[in-house]
């Protein structure tokens, strides 16, 4: 009767979170999902999930608080607490760092279990309490290629891999992206992309007026690969929520919501996915 009862429960919850996402605008995924083979002693979860967030020196010391800030609420709000509970395993691991240039990046929270308010509230103090930094060049390859070899390493056996890359720049620095990019998708992992765009396209910062663009076209991908741009300060923290609840839910955008959501395109690039490295070398000469 208990287990029984356990079932019923469970059922309306999880009627009660398709009935959120639904009002969010969000469809079921239009792409299966990877299965991660790992050691069986892993312990299972439904989300391994690295965030890789930029902290080069175009991310101006506002803009870094506001990321830093839009990552602790998503992490510990309603809308993110009811959808972790509704996966397979009802928990997640999770683990954030920061990156620049090829050879800057460092982890501000490792991986972590987050199965409720107590850990999703431990692991946003953690982010809150690190020191800022920052440094020279932008280098998204370089944060993907630190962010794969992460998921080996984490003691946790996902249904889905992610890494959410958040930045206000293209590749700069280190391998090409794209190359990078495929590398990362053909071991099974999907990457999703929150593009800051709060500066207008300046040549002496080397900022591109379609970043959401090169995001979409060079950047993401994988099932269910969405980009959302962020173009007002004050987006921050709704965008950031939303794009953590599709992530856990393993959702696409039904129907264009608050921020817009970009999936993966199949067609090719819009923009040069080396109009960074252009850009670097016709004011630097390298």
């Amino acid at each position: 009767m208990q287990r029984r009862m356990s079932v019923v429960v469970r059922a309306a919850a999880a009627m009660a979170v398709a009935v959120l996402l639904a009002g969010l605008g969000f469809a079921a995924p239009n792409s299966p999902r990877i299965l991660v083979q790992k050691n069986s002693a892993a312990t299972p979860v439904d989300v391994e999930l690295v965030l890789a967030v930029d902290v080069s020196y175009s991310m101006d010391p506002d803009e870094q608080a506001l990321q830093r800030e839009g990552y602790m609420a998503a992490i510990t709000s309603r809308e993110f607490l009811q959808v972790l509970k509704q996966g397979m395993h009802g928990r997640i691991a999770m683990t954030y760092f920061e990156w620049a240039g090829m050879h800057h990046q460092q982890i501000i929270v490792p991986w972590r279990l987050i199965d409720g308010p107590e850990s999703a509230d431990s692991f946003a103090a953690d982010i809150g309490r690190a020191r800022y930094t920052r440094a020279s060049r932008t280098s998204i390859s370089g944060a993907l290629l630190f962010a794969t070899p992460l998921f080996d390493g984490s003691g946790y056996r996902g249904v889905r891999r992610v890494i959410d890359v958040s930045g206000d720049g293209v590749n700069n620095n280190g391998p090409l992206v794209t190359t990078t990019r495929d590398e990362v998708l053909a071991k099974g992992i999907t990457i999703n992309g929150l593009p800051i765009m709060l500066k207008r396209p300046n040549a002496s910062t080397m900022d591109i007026g379609e970043l959401d663009v090169y995001y979409e076209d060079c950047v993401i991908g994988g099932p269910a690969a969405f980009v959302i741009p962020i173009k007002e300060r004050d987006q921050f923290k709704e965008a950031i929520r939303t794009k953590l609840v599709l992530e856990i839910a393993g959702r696409v955008p039904k129907h264009p919501i608050a921020h817009p959501i970009v999936p993966t395109s199949a067609a090719q690039p819009r923009v040069s996915c080396t109009i960074g490295e252009r850009l670097w070398q016709e004011r630097w000469g390298n």
